[in-house]
């Protein structure tokens, strides 16, 4: 028994030696990215239809004039948008790292996995059987529809001969969203809510309004700070479920902790932003590249990157055609649906 413990301790030490953090690059992550995250909010409050100087913008933030227009315009309209897309960026790319370190699977998103689409299936129902159902309630259906989504693509996942392998959880999250995608608009039509889920189909932070962000704020937090908590134990779950045993990990009961935190960021970012894919796939990648794959800083470094990645999306699609909007859904997926047939095709040729 002592034998294989210290097998096993040297086959982690081995990967950890194979696969070393740079603490580094994750501080100077951490540092330069909170400051142009900063930059960002700034730069995404001050344009728009009508621009607004930064002056107005600090003028704004710290000290809020009801009477003046534009003052209204950045603390009603504006920064709750900004700020919502940087706690759902965070959301997403956290979620996603945390499915990747779980299942060992690189190409692991809440998008792919069926997670969006179970999420927009359950919004679906709660918009055409109990119209004005408020927001925290929204909230926690969608927890369940991404739960409901998240279950049935890994129970679909290992029916399959041999079990279940990254490409085949990919696919069985291909099909059942698209199952889910069409029942969902069955019901827009047959109830008319077309109106109701055009915008959440599209993808957008826009209409995001404060009591919205307070009702996520202490879900979020609350997860991103449960993931910082559990990010050793997901290190050892990276290395291998035999490894983390070894190493004394309680391994039901981290998948479990994990997967609640999954469902809680995906699910509070879903309902908010719609069906935005990708976020999930590439920050974490993005972030393993250059911090190593220790979760203690993976996920801290993916938090502040996703928030940056949806912030400046929302930016950008505000300006490609003003005054009209590009969906930042659509924005995303142009990066990110490259990046996935590229692991895809990686991840063939080492099977």
């Amino acid at each position: 028994m002592n034998q294989r413990a210290n097998s096993l301790e040297q086959a982690a030490k081995s990967s950890s030696v194979q696969f070393r953090s740079r603490p580094w690059a994750a501080t100077l992550i951490l540092t330069a990215g909170i400051v142009a995250l900063a930059l960002g909010i700034g730069l995404s409050v001050s344009f728009g239809a009508a621009d607004i100087k930064f002056s107005v913008v600090w003028g704004a933030i710290f000290n809020f004039n009801p009477e003046l227009t534009q003052h209204q315009i950045i603390q009603e309209l504006r920064l709750p948008r900004v700020l919502g897309g940087a706690m759902v960026g965070a959301c997403f790319a956290v979620a996603g790292a945390i499915m990747q370190g779980m299942t060992r699977n690189p190409l692991a998103d809440s998008g792919l996995l069926g997670l969006n689409a179970g999420a927009g299936f359950v919004l679906a129902l709660c918009f055409a059987f109990f119209p004005g159902l408020p927001f925290m309630y929204l909230i926690m259906y969608s927890f369940l529809g991404a739960g409901l989504g998240a279950a049935l693509v890994f129970g679909i996942g290992s029916l399959a001969k041999g079990g279940l392998t990254p490409v085949r959880l990919v696919l069985a999250g291909a099909a059942l969203s698209a199952l889910l995608g069409a029942l969902t608009e069955g019901i827009a039509l047959y109830f008319r809510i077309g109106q109701d889920l055009a915008f959440w189909y599209a993808g957008g932070v826009a209409g995001t309004k404060w009591f919205q962000l307070k009702i996520m704020f202490p879900w979020i937090a609350g997860a991103i700070v449960g993931a910082i908590i559990i990010s050793r134990s997901i290190t050892m779950l990276s290395l291998g479920e035999d490894i983390a045993k070894g190493l004394g990990q309680n391994i039901r009961l981290v998948k479990l902790v994990a997967t609640i935190i999954v469902l809680i960021l995906a699910g509070a970012a879903v309902a908010v932003v719609g069906a935005v894919g990708f976020v999930g796939l590439i920050i974490p990648h993005l972030t393993r590249y250059i911090v190593g794959v220790d979760y203690r800083w993976i996920i801290p470094c993916s938090a502040v990157l996703g928030s940056l990645l949806v912030v400046f999306a929302d930016l950008a699609a505000r300006m490609i055609n003003p005054p009209y909007e590009t969906p930042i859904g659509a924005l995303i997926a142009l990066i990110g649906v490259p990046f996935f047939l590229y692991l895809a095709r990686k991840e063939r040729r080492e099977l």
